[in-house]
């Protein structure tokens, strides 16, 4: 039995990469409603970018003095015709690529030397469709985006800050949700040194994060948050 665990353990990981690339899919789905199908059945594909960052990660990884280095600043290089057509959605996309980044290094138990970040850039001698995953180490990149973001099932983001976040029924909440299953101040998110919080406000029919009913639970990128028949997910800044 020993010697099973080695051999199995790469599947493992294929496995676990497979269910982050998933979530990358899923998250996009939500954002765009089928945008990416309309418009790049030939050409550039999410998905693949996922992948190959992924991939570009593992190739680059160094060895630290306590832990694996990952690199952490992306450039994507893509052609003119691709980028105008992720333009709408370019923030959003880069921001799903940064947590497949960090799933991936959760995985694979590398650290960073600095925030993540995944920017686009316009190459002219690149063909739709194709494009070149570039990485490097740089531990001075500064962390300029929100403390954390609600992504709703219609689409839209809602960025978190420093100040409680206040979800449920009446007309001031921060995030007012028409549901007949959720309490007029349902649930609270806040933040913390640790990252966000989230706390049930002892409403009617409880909270759920990944399924699971909970009064406090501390936050993880991807999580599923649902209050009555709604359902949202937390995306760590």
């Amino acid at each position: 039995m020993a010697d099973r665990e080695p051999r199995f353990a790469p599947f493992a990981r294929r496995l676990i990469l497979r269910m982050a690339l998933s979530k990358l899919e899923s998250r996009l789905e939500r954002l765009v409603e089928g945008m990416f199908n309309r418009t790049m059945k030939s050409g550039l594909q999410p998905v693949e970018l996922g992948r190959r960052l992924t991939r570009e990660m593992d190739l680059a990884r160094q060895v630290g003095v306590r832990a694996l280095l990952a690199p952490n600043v992306f450039e994507i290089e893509v052609s003119e015709l691709d980028r105008e057509r992720i333009a709408p959605i370019e923030r959003a996309l880069a921001r799903d690529l940064t947590l497949v980044a960090r799933d991936h290094a959760s995985n694979e138990g590398y650290t960073f030397a600095g925030h993540v970040l995944v920017e686009f850039f316009t190459s002219p001698k690149r063909k739709a469709g194709s494009f070149r995953v570039n990485c490097e180490f740089d531990a001075e990149v500064e962390h300029d985006g929100p403390l954390g973001t609600i992504a709703l099932e219609d689409g839209r983001r809602i960025e978190l800050t420093d100040q409680p976040f206040v979800i449920g029924r009446t007309t001031d909440s921060d995030l007012v949700v028409n549901d007949t299953n959720v309490s007029r101040r349902h649930v609270e998110l806040r933040h913390a040194p640790e990252g966000f919080v989230l706390r049930d406000l002892k409403s009617t029919n409880g909270t759920k994060v990944n399924g699971a009913r909970v009064t406090e639970r501390l936050l993880a990128d991807g999580d599923e948050i649902s209050v009555g028949n709604t359902s949202m997910w937390f995306e760590a800044g």
